[in-house]
């Protein structure tokens, strides 16, 4: 007995996409953040520059976060 997939509905697409979308800002988000508190926090300049490393690491992330909805926007329009 093969089984059906069940289809999704557009609205329901676009639930689960925010879903995605909003785990990615949040984590370039904390990246950012715990960056920031490297930075702060230490003030030799190791630390610096590992905090900002991640800060850059966060931004390529929220980058790509960017990236990905324009994809999307593009494939919807």
């Amino acid at each position: 007995m093969a089984k059906m997939k069940k289809r999704l509905t557009q609205s329901e697409e676009f639930e689960i996409m925010k879903l995605v979308l909003d785990k990615f800002l949040w984590l370039g988000f904390a990246i950012m953040t715990y960056g920031l508190w490297a930075m702060i926090s230490d003030n030799v300049t190791h630390g610096i520059m590992r905090g900002l490393s991640f800060m850059i690491a966060g931004a390529i992330v929220l980058i790509l976060f960017m990236m990905l909805l324009v994809k999307e926007y593009e494939i919807l329009k």
